[in-house]
């Protein structure tokens, strides 16, 4: 049932997460989660289901692949060559096409009522990345995959370019076999890094990662992070793109996730041309939407400014039409970026 909604594999979880609780508190008090106060705000729930959702005895996962149908296979080498080109924006893969919540949210939904009409009214909830949910550490107990260095979920035939979505239900069901771990001595991702984010094997943190600060960070970049972003408008894929196991990620079979006109090898000056109304409409239906058209002209700025550096054509005349721009973050940004043109 769930294969013929778009999911790639289905797992089932127990509610006992005990395990991993002082590693969530170890990693809240050192600060790693930033600004992303919902963390630390749900606390130990997180890993309680059980008290998050009162009745909750097992928890069915799913895996959705997202890379887009028309994805080549050296995809991996085609993405690193976007870098290549600084006055082009780069968004991350994922985010290309539909609002991956919308997606699994709706399937899940759906898989739930599929499951109803066999056994009968049951109590569930679904998640997809909307609530305390510990997503990876539930997908990795029910044989999703493992925990990789990057702290993101690897699977031998799948790799990481996967969705995952949770139906929390009152059902006992018998749990998925765990898989064992592949890193292996590998530290591809640490070592690729730009912000070296990943500060040890399997601990993240979160206020170098580009994709926090392009998309969950609300304030001025920081300084010193700002030319290691890059061309990055918009979340980061490196630690994947360098893993050796996403050689073995799987298409979807969903047109939901192919990419979109203008979020896909576009100019950054076009890009930091859009006007809100521009940027909302094409955003519509978009991850990208939910960070709104400021935080969009600051990500571009700092982009343009990196292009800038390089000596990209055009950049400074996009810049400069944003000098005067209502908004101080926005202004900030643009005067960094102009800045670059006599950086070394």
């Amino acid at each position: 049932m769930a294969r013929e909604l778009g999911f790639s594999q289905i797992g089932i979880a127990g509610v006992d997460l005990s395990s991993a609780e002082a590693g969530l508190m170890q990693w809240l008090a050192q600060g790693f989660h930033g600004e992303m106060n919902y963390m630390q705000a749900h606390g130990l729930r997180r890993a309680r289901p059980a008290e998050l959702v009162p009745g909750t005895v097992s928890v069915i996962t799913a895996r959705m692949d997202y890379l887009p149908r028309d994805t080549p296979d050296d995809w991996q080498a085609v993405e690193f060559a976007r870098l290549q080109r600084p006055g082009e924006g780069i968004v991350s893969l994922y985010a290309r096409g539909r609002d991956y919540h919308k997606v699994l949210r709706s399937r899940l939904a759906r898989l739930a009522e599929r499951i109803a009409q066999e056994v009968g009214p049951f109590g569930h909830r679904a998640f997809t990345d909307s609530a305390p949910v510990l997503e990876a550490e539930l997908a990795s107990r029910s044989g999703q995959g493992w925990r990789g260095k990057h702290t993101l979920v690897l699977d031998r035939d799948a790799g990481s370019m996967f969705f995952l979505g949770e139906i929390y239900v009152d059902m006992a069901l018998p749990p998925s076999e765990p898989v064992t771990p592949h890193c292996g001595s590998c530290r591809a991702c640490i070592d690729v890094c730009p912000t070296q984010a990943i500060v040890a094997p399997h601990r993240l943190d979160a206020r170098r990662c580009i994709s926090y600060l392009t998309i969950e960070h609300s304030g001025p970049i920081p300084l010193e992070l700002r030319s290691l972003i890059a061309n990055r408008i918009y979340g980061c894929d490196d630690c994947q793109l360098v893993c050796p196991w996403n050689k073995f990620a799987k298409r979807s079979a969903l047109p939901d996730f192919d990419a979109r006109d203008g979020l896909s090898g576009s100019q950054l000056a076009a890009l930091f041309a859009w006007t809100e109304e521009e940027f909302l409409r094409h955003t519509e239906g978009s991850p990208i939407r939910r960070i709104g058209h400021e935080r969009w002209l600051r990500n571009v700025a700092v982009a343009l400014g990196n292009a800038l550096r390089g000596g990209a054509p055009g950049t400074r005349e996009a810049l400069a039409t944003r000098q005067a721009d209502a908004s101080p973050l926005v202004r900030e940004h643009v005067a960094w970026a102009l800045a670059q043109a006599n950086a070394v």
